[in-house]
């Protein structure tokens, strides 16, 4: 087994082992593994002392920000107080100025009192409570060995853990799952004590010990789960559930909450209370030694106990499951269940090479949570171009705010005086519209991700080349709302700038200073804010191709249909438009962007008699096409910017010019989608066939293609090959989310 170890940031730290219940669902007492009766009852200031170390060792060696201790048993509390405050002064001492510490304890709550809890205050010790619903299913299972309810006791500890002193205190309630149980009645009782975390846990079971299914169905805990789901709902989510939550996380591409769920690395170990070192307790449901490594805390470190084959085994994501669920599209989500409930001790899948023994539950309750919550769960920008647009917008003003934030003053003057005439645009209903269309400007958003690499990389001169960025885009955003505010913007060799609008010419290569520049009219008056005297004010018109000095960004027509107000623009003059994978031309004479115009035109003209539901009114908001050299014809390039931009070849004909509209538009749509919603996750842990190609390629790239493919094969039904066969793929695959999902259903019905 190969790869770098991955670090424990996790530790169940056994202080008693012993416990003043006698639960019959208990896997430390009542299950295959008994080693707890040679167990010492109490840890010793020995273990105590060099788990300290090892584990403070250990996240030095590592770097690790944080580690969490779970004091655990048995009965923790069984320890007493005097025994866990040499416990918490122990770590706390070892893990100063090393890594944060995150004490925890889970009790059944019998013992606790103030003298505990004010203990637990000190050092921040969260509590968490065992606690299975109301008395008949708390005492179906939880109780005294003479038989006495143990449920009185243990409301009582969690009240006086919800007391305003300790609240602070309260990590939740653990509940472990009996399907006999009502599961209304379970989730209100336990919903009435205002927990901040109810986690529901499946009973430990293996294949050769199975969970109890009195009514025989194999989805009974989904079933139940799923009862108590609809009545969460219902409630109007009062508490956050651990195991819901965590399967909404992985349907919408998120991480798995939970170590019972999901495919990311197991990073916990067990110290028992003789100091042994073992892996995680649930296995002591499997076998005799089943958890067992064969280390302790006193001959070795924890990175040995992070290289034993059982642990390793625990860390391998997709590559740890079975076959069976490798090719299942819930294991994202389910993770191929608890690692101890695949345990077999015969057949084929002898040892843990299995699905978990509650395999149809976790599928059912994967989908039965999904079909629930979908419809809620797809981002709108899905489905809806308006909404894709309003989302850019976001991730745009975002990053803005991200930028003014990370320069936290470094831009100086410049900056602050940029930042405040924002202001005054946002003030005015046109001038903040005004803006709002300059920062949709795809360029806009390479300004901005630039100004942040520049920063993060702390190249020279980073501050004053984003207040100089953010300066150009407001002067423009004030003449195209023709407001009256003198807006200083540099100029470099020569040339001013101004995003959307156009280049002017005012001085000679090599020649940089700032200019003020001002609405007027139909155009703008730029001055000299600095320099020779006998330089003059210019107005400059800003449609005007004649004007001296000045090239105004081309702008065209979209043909026909409802789009026709809207059209598209040849940007050749933008300092930020090289971000492509091709290099950008050099700016074009007013011929042939003349020719590429009409070329474009008579492209997306073809393209609406030909694919009328592909053709001007599927661009979602305005196009900006960009000339590069030596790029391939029908073959678009979407570069590392906002919505809408497009880098094409300055001399294709109109034929190939459809094809890379039919292409660029997808292609540049796919990303801005990918940009503000998850529409897969875990890409690249399976391969897929593309069929047009006969070649595998992750998920992203299948996704992709056939999204794009679509709009090819309504242009050229030649195109129309292997798409059917893609699209079953993509509906079988386990990478999809919710969103994805939503996605794919639109394309089956583009087909």
């Amino acid at each position: 087994m190969t790869g770098l170890l991955v670090p424990f940031r996790e530790v169940v730290l056994k202080v008693h082992s012993r416990c003043d219940l006698a639960c019959d669902h208990c896997y430390v007492y009542e299950h295959a593994d008994q080693s707890w009766r040679t167990r010492p009852k109490t840890i010793s200031d020995d273990v105590i002392f060099r788990t300290a170390q090892r584990l403070a060792e250990h996240a030095k060696t590592h770097a690790l920000p944080s580690v969490s201790v779970i004091l655990h048993g048995g009965e923790p509390l069984l320890a007493g107080p005097a025994r866990l405050r040499r416990i918490c002064e122990e770590l706390t001492s070892a893990f100063d100025g090393i890594a944060a510490l995150d004490l925890r304890i889970h009790t059944n709550g019998l013992q606790l009192s103030p003298r505990y809890l004010d203990l637990f205050s000190e050092y921040d010790v969260k509590v968490g409570i065992s606690l299975d619903g109301d008395r008949a299913a708390n005492d179906r299972h939880r109780r005294f060995a003479d038989g006495r309810s143990s449920h009185p006791l243990v409301l009582k500890a969690v009240e006086l853990l919800r007391q305003e002193r300790y609240r602070h205190l309260n990590l939740g309630l653990l509940c472990t799952i009996d399907t006999e149980n009502d599961p209304h009645a379970v989730l209100d009782a336990l919903t009435e004590l205002e927990p901040p975390l109810i986690d529901f846990l499946l009973p430990h079971a293996t294949w050769d010990d199975p969970p109890p299914r009195p009514d025989g169905s194999p989805t009974a805990y989904a079933d139940w789960l799923l009862a108590v789901f609809d009545r969460w709902q219902e409630q109007g989510r009062p508490v956050p559930v651990r195991i819901f939550s965590s399967v909404a996380s992985t349907l919408n591409g998120g991480p798995s909450l939970t170590e019972s769920l999901g495919l990311a690395p197991t990073d916990l170990v067990v110290v028992e209370t003789d100091g042994r070192l073992e892996q995680v307790d649930s296995l002591k449901s499997a076998y005799e030694g089943a958890a067992d490594t064969g280390f302790d805390v006193f001959a070795h470190s924890f990175d040995e106990v992070a290289a034993h084959p059982g642990v390793r085994a625990r860390q391998l994501g997709l590559a740890g499951v079975s076959e069976t669920c490798r090719a299942c599209p819930v294991v994202r989500s389910c993770g191929g269940g608890l690692y101890t409930h695949r345990y077999s001790s015969a057949g084929s899948g002898e040892g843990f090479d299995n699905p978990s023994v509650y395999c149809h539950d976790l599928a059912a309750l994967v989908h039965g949570i999904e079909a629930r919550t979908s419809a809620d769960a797809v981002a709108p920008a899905v489905a809806e171009p308006a909404e894709l647009l309003a989302a850019q917008e976001d991730l745009t003003r975002t990053l803005l705010a991200r930028l003014h934030a990370d320069l936290d003053g470094r831009g100086g003057d410049p900056w602050a005086a940029g930042w405040e005439l924002a202001a005054v645009l946002e003030g005015s209903e046109e001038g903040a519209r005004e803006l709002d269309a300059v920062l949709a400007h795809p360029y806009s958003r390479s300004w901005l991700l630039d100004s942040l690499d520049a920063l993060y990389e702390e190249r020279p001169g980073a501050a004053s080349a984003a207040a100089d960025g953010l300066r150009a885009l407001l002067a423009a955003a004030a003449v195209r709302a023709g407001l009256d505010l003198r807006a200083p913007v540099t100029y470099r060799d020569g040339a001013l700038v101004l995003p959307t609008l156009g280049r002017l010419t005012v001085g000679g290569p090599g020649e940089h200073g700032t200019v003020l520049v001002c609405a007027a009219g139909d155009g703008f008056l730029a001055g000299a804010a600095a320099g020779p005297a006998e330089r003059r004010i210019r107005r400059v018109r800003r449609r005007a191709a004649a004007e001296p000095g000045w090239l105004p960004v081309r702008a065209f027509a979209l043909p026909g249909g409802p789009a026709a107000d809207r059209g598209f623009v040849i940007d050749d003059l933008d300092p930020y438009r090289d971000c492509f994978t091709g290099p950008a031309a050099a700016t074009l004479g007013a011929a042939a962007a003349g020719r590429l115009g009409a070329a474009l035109t008579e492209a997306w003209e073809l393209i609406e008699r030909r694919a009328p539901a592909y053709g001007a009114d599927s661009a979602d908001g305005p196009l900006t096409f960009t000339p590069l050299t030596g790029s391939v014809p029908g073959e678009p390039s979407v570069g590392r910017h906002g919505y809408g931009a497009l880098g094409i070849g300055a001399d294709e004909r109109a034929d190939t010019l459809a094809l890379t509209l039919l292409r660029g538009v997808r292609r540049a749509r796919f990303r801005a989608l990918a940009d503000v919603t998850d529409l897969y996750a875990a890409d690249g842990s399976w391969e897929h066939r593309m069929p047009w190609q006969e070649e595998l390629v992750p998920f992203s790239r299948l996704l992709a293609g056939t999204y794009e493919r679509l709009a090819l094969a309504a242009f050229d039904p030649r195109y129309r090959d292997g798409v059917p066969q893609a699209l079953d793929t993509l509906e079988g695959a386990a990478e999809l989310t919710v969103g994805g999902k939503r996605l794919l259903a639109l394309m089956r019905k583009e087909f």
